[in-house]
């Protein structure tokens, strides 16, 4: 195994959830390699693991390129010599319209991104993994696609997320005898900025009307989840405390899937 502090590997580190798992992976004590594709985000992002006390590497690259990618790699090989965790978190809602209207380009951009760009970080990440002598891979999926399927012209989106969850558990078992454990993490509605990335087009020609009880989240009466709770689950899960976890999507919506899916 190689020697020294454990390194994570936090793709989508810029903003939301990939910033607020970096953060708290630092405050365990792990390495950060903070991954995003502006290289204003990055720069910020290990500022301030820098500014608590924790170590980090910047990383500017697209997700969906694989020479970049292995790049990236290199860098982390290079400058630590192992790698213990890989979030595959960076993603986009891409544009949600009608199946007759979303154009082929728009599909692509939102498969390359989410679907390819897990591929490929996972791809370049796993033989540096094995020499380190295991570790841990958690994949951001969503509810959509997975238990909800009632937000019209997210079929672009909803397929990669279902994706995701199919390529975790295939990947767990493949990777076992590697003691890399692979976990898929599902958040409900989270503050962040991704709706930022989202274009929506005649939604209401997509639309399947349907009546909920009040309050959207149960357990919070409609209040999506701050970005840091999902953090939470991040470090737990990338912890000797989990172990024995595997192969698992893990929803974390407060009830939301139950209620709408």
């Amino acid at each position: 195994m190689a020697d020294g502090a454990k390194v994570a590997l936090v793709t989508g580190a810029g903003s939301g959830i990939g910033k607020a798992a970096a953060l708290r992976l630092a405050r365990d004590g792990l390495r950060i390699v903070a991954l995003s594709h502006n290289d204003e985000e990055v720069a910020k992002a290990v500022r301030e693991i820098e500014e608590q006390g924790g170590e980090a590497l910047g990383v500017t690259a697209d997700i969906s390129d694989a020479d970049q990618m292995r790049q990236a790699v290199q860098q982390i090989e290079e400058r630590f010599g192992r790698l213990d965790v890989v979030f595959s978190n960076a993603g986009i809602n891409g544009v949600w319209a009608p199946i007759d209207e979303i154009q082929p380009d728009e599909w692509d951009r939102t498969m390359n991104t989410n679907l390819r760009g897990t591929y490929l970080t996972i791809h370049f990440a796993v033989p540096l993994m094995k020499r380190t002598g295991g570790g841990s891979i958690l994949i951001t999926s969503s509810i959509n696609g997975t238990r909800v399927f009632s937000n019209a012209g997210a079929t672009a989106y909803s397929s990669t997320k279902a994706a995701q969850v199919a390529m975790g558990q295939m990947l767990a078992l493949e990777l076992a005898k590697h003691q890399i454990r692979v976990n898929v993490i599902c958040p409900g509605k989270i503050e962040t900025n991704i709706n930022d990335n989202t274009e929506k087009r005649d939604l209401e020609e997509a639309a399947q009307p349907a009546e909920y009880p009040e309050g959207r989240i149960p357990l919070t009466k409609g209040q999506g989840a701050e970005a840091e709770e999902v953090a939470e689950l991040v470090a737990f899960l990338s912890s000797d405390k989990a172990r024995f976890i595997s192969g698992t999507p893990i929803w974390i919506d407060g009830g939301q899937s139950v209620l709408v899916g």
